[in-house]
């Protein structure tokens, strides 16, 4: 078992470019059951100081070649029971690194179905198709064939004894691993996927037309365009097929066959080339093919949505404001909640600003009221059905009031979620589902993150074909970046709901809901220590966590910062060492001592890492870090624009809402976003749009185009008169 083991960290490191050491560190503690945050941020020294994506990278990759070296032990032992295992055939399985290349040598040994070719072996015609691949120079076919007449057998004639080891030489043709990894890789290199409308009638918004008459290499398509194709297959739209040049496919098989070509054999042979190609070879590698494309495009979709979700949660906070949460509708009104800076709900009503003109300036009057009773700071606006109107509606009440108010566009995809789901019902259990969405609305400007990770990751509305992809695969990565964004920014353990608990590293669901329960039952926590008591949180969950747990107002000062309790007795030393106390953390003074300290030679005395130091170090200067802090703010306006007042050429500052293959959608205050296409987003080539924006980036663009029949603006970030800003 020791010695698999080795062999798979072995292929692990052929696979990957990190450092041998670097991934046997994370392999043995992740078999300690340590969990990738806390490996991230707590076991640097041991890893390089690898990031949570690396560490999954390893991960995932020690998962693949573990599955991959397994089965080649399950095809070694399968085809030795056969009595067919080779010396030379052991040796290509144990070399063979992907699992293509695997099945392809075990597909000839593999126990089929009842094929035409078992059939005609079990009329005793495996010998004629043998004596027809050998090419004898005075062949006879139809005479050796007659000696295969058998009334017992069901072989009536010399034709079909023919027939059948025709059958025989496709099937063996067909399973022929060299042939077909190099009808693979030629497909790859030199085929086209071509797209024709099948039912044009059927897209009567016209999504697909530019898929009508489509060709591109395989090699070139890209990702969004796969799982466009995709999809209008199964709409029963398009017709999706891989085409390739089967002359020099035919070719090469016929000079690695045909070992005779004056042979009179020859021409059985090449039909049934042509045949094991067009039956079995050709529809399996278009299929492999396919499959593959999809696997790009899904894997491309998932990123884009995982770094779009990634920006999204790490939106900064909009801290110690006085909230105005608003849910905008027409017929049934606008549903608000005021919130303190906390989050903690201090009014909840609706106003009818949309329904009838008497109606609206009672409703003005309403919010003016607000905005000055509780000095309402910022006003958050839901961008769904009548945002626009109530945008309208709030910047007239905020001019008429002379109010000092800002308002914000929030995106409230999957607040209608939220609202309806058991989580919501239990945190507001008399509210209606519109009032929960208003106070969701503005909750999620305060803190993205806090509001977010009670949804679905999927119902946030910043995926690419989300529901075309593999969704064990994209459930996977998208916890993988919520855990992520949680732990890296920590939890405030005395406030935090338990939907955003679950996601602190070694804590799962029923622990986050007894952290809740203890809380409420016995009060704040005012310790780390005081988290031992947890029911079901255990030695090693509590050390996954807890660094991730903080105490704000607790009786160690070191139990509000990210260092992990196994640091505190260095920390304590550190702070002694340059004369201060615990109660001077944060403190400019200790900030100015711990700067001149030499941290490698500080780190030697203390006997730990240098990354542990730095870190300690770090949290001591500043203990209440943010990450999201040294983010650009939510874009605050006091104005509206609509579209018809858009130019060619207007300069406007806009937020990223989405970010796609294509390009990026911009929020710039009126009710479409508007598209910058990649080919918009720089002077310079781009790539991918991720290497220029990102969701919640404030920018600025230019208008290039309005359409407002189709609804539709598109953008640029080219500088009309110069250089992008």
């Amino acid at each position: 078992m020791e010695q698999m083991q080795d062999k798979i960290i072995k292929l692990v490191q052929k696979s990957l470019s990190y450092k041998p050491a670097q991934i046997n560190a994370v392999i043995k503690l992740m078999e300690e059951g340590n969990t990738v945050p806390f490996i991230a941020r707590y076991r640097k020294e041991m890893t390089g100081s690898l990031d949570e994506v690396e560490i999954r990278d390893i991960e995932e990759t020690f998962e693949y070649v573990t599955k991959l070296e397994n089965r080649k032990e399950e095809i070694i032992r399968l085809i030795d029971e056969q009595g067919k295992l080779t010396d030379e055939l052991r040796a290509a399985i144990i070399q063979a690194e992907k699992h293509q290349a695997l099945e392809d040598l075990y597909r000839p040994y593999k126990q089929k179905k009842r094929t035409k070719a078992t059939i005609a072996k079990e009329k005793g015609l495996e010998p004629l198709a043998d004596w027809l691949m050998s090419f004898p120079s005075d062949a006879d076919p139809l005479k050796e064939a007659a000696n295969y007449i058998s009334e017992d057998k069901e072989v009536e004639t010399a034709e079909s004894a023919l027939l059948g080891a025709h059958e025989i030489i496709a099937e063996q043709i067909s399973d022929e691993p060299s042939f077909r990894e190099w009808i693979r890789n030629f497909t790859r290199k030199f085929g086209m996927i071509e797209s024709r409308a099948k039912n044009a009638e059927a897209d009567e918004k016209g999504v697909y037309e530019m898929y009508y008459e489509f060709n591109e290499m395989i090699g070139k398509v890209a990702s969004h365009r796969i799982l466009a194709f995709n999809r209008g297959e199964k709409e029963d739209i398009l017709r999706v097929q891989v085409q390739v040049d089967t002359t020099k496919i035919f070719q090469y098989l016929f000079e690695k066959v045909i070992q005779n070509r004056n042979s009179a054999t020859r021409p059985y042979v090449e039909e049934a080339i042509l045949d094991a190609y067009k039956r079995f070879i050709g529809p399996a590698i278009e299929r492999e093919i396919r499959g593959e494309l999809t696997e790009k495009g899904e894997e491309q979709a998932i990123h884009i949505f995982s770094e779009n979700l990634r920006k999204l949660l790490l939106q900064p906070p909009l801290k110690g404001k006085i909230i105005l949460g608003v849910d905008p509708a027409f017929r049934t009104g606008c549903k608000f909640s005021v919130l303190d800076q906390t989050g903690k709900v201090l009014e909840i009503g609706v106003v009818y600003p949309h329904t009838a003109k008497a109606r609206r300036p009672e409703a003005k009057q309403k919010i003016a009221e607000i905005l000055s009773t509780y000095q309402v700071e910022v006003i958050a606006i839901g961008n769904g059905t009548a945002s626009r109107e109530t945008e309208q509606f709030i910047v007239e009440v905020i001019r008429e009031s002379n109010s000092n108010a800002y308002y914000c566009i929030v995106n409230e995809a999957g607040a209608s979620v939220y609202s309806a789901s058991e989580t919501a019902r239990e945190e507001f259990p008399d509210y209606q589902v519109e009032e929960r969405s208003a106070v969701s609305i503005g909750r999620r400007l305060q803190d993205p993150l806090a509001e977010l990770v009670k949804i679905d990751p999927k119902s946030v509305g910043v995926g690419q074909y989300q529901h075309d992809v593999a969704q064990k695969r994209l459930n996977e990565t998208l916890t993988f970046v919520v855990e992520t964004a949680v732990n890296q920014v920590g939890v405030n353990v005395n406030t935090a709901s338990a939907s955003l608990l679950q996601y602190v590293a070694g804590l799962n669901k029923t622990v986050a809901n007894n952290i809740r329960k203890y809380r409420e039952e016995n009060g704040s926590f005012t310790s780390r220590k005081a988290l031992k008591k947890v029911p079901r949180l255990g030695a090693k969950s509590y050390e996954q966590s807890i660094g991730f747990l903080r105490i704000l107002e607790g009786d160690n000062p070191l139990d509000k910062t990210a260092i992990h309790p196994e640091s505190y007795k260095a920390a304590e030393q550190i702070v002694k060492a340059a004369g201060f106390d615990l109660s001077d953390i944060g403190s400019e003074d200790l900030k100015a001592a711990l700067q001149a300290l030499s941290i490698p030679e500080e780190a030697e005395k203390l006997g730990i890492g240098k990354e542990t130091m730095r870190d300690i170090i770090d949290n001591l200067i500043a203990p209440g870090r943010d990450l999201r802090d040294e983010l650009p703010a939510p874009l605050l306006k006091q104005d509206v624009i609509s579209m018809e007042d858009l130019k060619q050429g207007m300069e406007l500052q806009g937020t990223v809402r989405n970010v796609v293959d294509f390009g990026a959608f911009v929020d710039i205050g009126v009710k479409q976003d508007g598209l910058v296409h990649i080919s918009k987003l720089s002077n310079s080539f781009v790539k991918n749009p991720m290497d220029v924006v990102s969701v919640g980036d404030v920018v600025t663009v230019w208008v290039d185009e309005v359409d407002t029949k189709k609804n539709r603006i598109a953008l640029t970030m080219r500088n009309p008169n110069g250089s992008v800003k």
